[in-house]
């Protein structure tokens, strides 16, 4: 359930001030209807309580659901619930317990309360609570190792969703946990990293910032692990009417996942699918589909579902689950979770090794794969060569540079399988090259690094002086990865 406020907390004064300034705000009638209608414990029957799943930071409760005989090796999905709910109302209004019965997968139902937050939000705005490794965020990271270990499932096949402030934390963990979650489905919710404090938070619910992709998606990786050239594919799911979190949000979301998997923002292809939904679908440089995006017309702030018996069909409606189509049947099926991941029918290449390198090129090996025809060579997540053999070398690189590869077996119809693990390879040489810019963008280049608002040069370790965008310097790369401050007059 969302709500018009994000979650925060406050002193009594701010309080006080907020009250009358929300008194005035479109969509603050909420909070004092609906909104604030304590939601039933999570304790149903079919939910079951894990305790013991770790230090648990974010002082968050953990609730599961996973269909009788589930099988070793099957997926997991986390769902985040909105402001004022709790793990039962989006375990019994979703629809999600009904595809983990029929398509066989295990259920995560992570609750938070009020004694984080006063309306019972996941903090999705907080610094603290968002940051890989940190507050909620590491305890749901924590939820899910438990949730694998608990029920045999397959780590490599585990994803979030989640509405409202669920919705914008599913974004923040998969900009913070891209090599734990293979997908992810935001529904009524913000970019990942739009906010950290109470007052971007409003901003980014009502007025979103209108940023490039580039610097959407820079967020992202700066929040990512270093060196992540892997990410999870991602589902926005969005009412035009919605008041509460503005629809410019989608198209931000959009913007900032393509820009992740450098993709462009035009769309491959459009569905127009029931409840009048309008599906824009984002290839990847295979042509699987990366980026979805929902646009639900005319439907409010909430979860979209679709009571009934029908095949798509699911949930039930009440507050912030509003009755227009089943969007938990089709993000299941873009997770894949139906058996139909639509990664091709071969599996990905084994063996991928670094044959050699030069001061220009890369060669690769790879293990056969039975019924491939042809390889697809992705460096960077972009296609860059198409070879018959098990072996390729890459050309026309830049000298002393790391670059990143995996490979797909194509079949015989033309269809990409999955991609193999990726594997580094670095060119030999080196050329010293120049970079002015400020401390801010040197740091999400990965050019200097910061800590406790200061920056420095990374290898050097220079000091660059505060953590902004105000302050400029130009750093002279003198070897790979190491950087100096060259103001003078860079000559390389």
């Amino acid at each position: 359930m969302g709500q018009s406020h994000p979650a925060f907390r406050f002193s009594r004064s701010l309080v006080r001030g907020l009250r009358r300034w929300v008194t005035a705000a479109t969509g603050a009638v909420a909070l004092t209807g609906a909104l604030l209608t304590v939601s039933p414990p999570a304790s149903a029957a079919g939910l079951t309580q894990v305790t013991g799943f770790g230090t648990n930071p974010g002082n968050l409760t953990m609730f599961t659901y996973a269909p009788a005989a589930l099988p070793t090796g099957a997926p997991l999905v986390v769902a985040l619930h909105g402001c004022t709910q709790s793990a039962n109302d989006y375990y019994a209004h979703s629809g999600w317990p009904e595809f983990a019965d029929d398509y066989g997968f295990a259920l995560v139902f992570p609750q938070t309360s009020s004694a984080n937050n006063a309306n019972s939000c996941f903090n999705w705005f907080e610094p603290g609570d968002t940051g890989r490794g940190q507050g909620e965020a590491l305890s749901i990271k924590q939820m899910v190792d438990k949730a694998v270990s608990l029920y045999g499932g397959d780590a490599r096949r585990v994803y979030i969703t989640g509405l409202s402030a669920g919705g914008a934390m599913t974004a923040n963990m998969l900009a913070a946990y891209p090599d734990v979650f293979a997908g992810g489905a935001v529904a009524s919710g913000l970019p990942a990293r739009c906010a950290s404090t109470v007052s971007t938070a409003y901003t980014c619910m009502y007025s979103p910032p209108d940023k490039s992709p580039a610097q959407w998606g820079d967020l992202v990786r700066a929040a990512a692990p270093a060196g992540t050239v892997s990410w999870p594919r991602v589902a926005i799911w969005q009412g035009t009417a919605d008041t509460t979190v503005q629809p410019a949000n989608a198209t931000e979301l959009r913007d900032q996942w393509t820009n992740v998997w450098g993709i462009g923002q035009t769309p491959s292809r459009t569905q127009s699918l029931g409840g009048g939904t309008t599906l824009s679908v984002y290839d990847d440089a295979l042509g699987r589909p990366a980026v979805e995006v929902y646009s639900v017309t005319g439907m409010a702030h909430g979860l979209a579902v679709d009571p009934g018996s029908g095949a798509e069909q699911c949930g039930s409606t009440g507050a912030y689950y509003l009755d227009t189509i089943c969007s938990s049947y089709h993000t299941a099926r873009f997770f894949g979770l139906d058996g139909d991941e639509d990664t091709g029918a071969l599996p990905a290449p084994t063996a991928l090794t670094v044959a050699g390198t030069t001061d220009t090129t890369v060669s690769l090996r790879w293990e056969a794969v039975d019924g491939a025809t042809s390889y697809t060579v992705l460096r960077g997540g972009t296609k860059v060569g198409s070879t018959t053999a098990t072996s390729y070398t890459d050309p026309g690189l830049a000298t002393g540079t790391t670059y990143s590869y995996t490979v797909a077996a194509v079949d015989g119809t033309g269809v990409a399988g999955s991609a193999s693990p990726a594997v580094k390879a670095t060119t030999t040489g080196f050329t010293p090259t120049c970079h002015t810019a400020d401390n801010y963008s040197h740091t999400v280049a990965g050019r200097a690094y910061q800590s406790n608002g200061y920056t420095y040069a990374k290898g050097s370790g220079q000091a660059m002086g505060l953590w902004n965008t105000f302050t400029i310097h130009t750093l002279q790369q003198t070897a790979p990865g190491h950087y100096v401050i060259d103001d003078a007059g860079c000559s390389a």
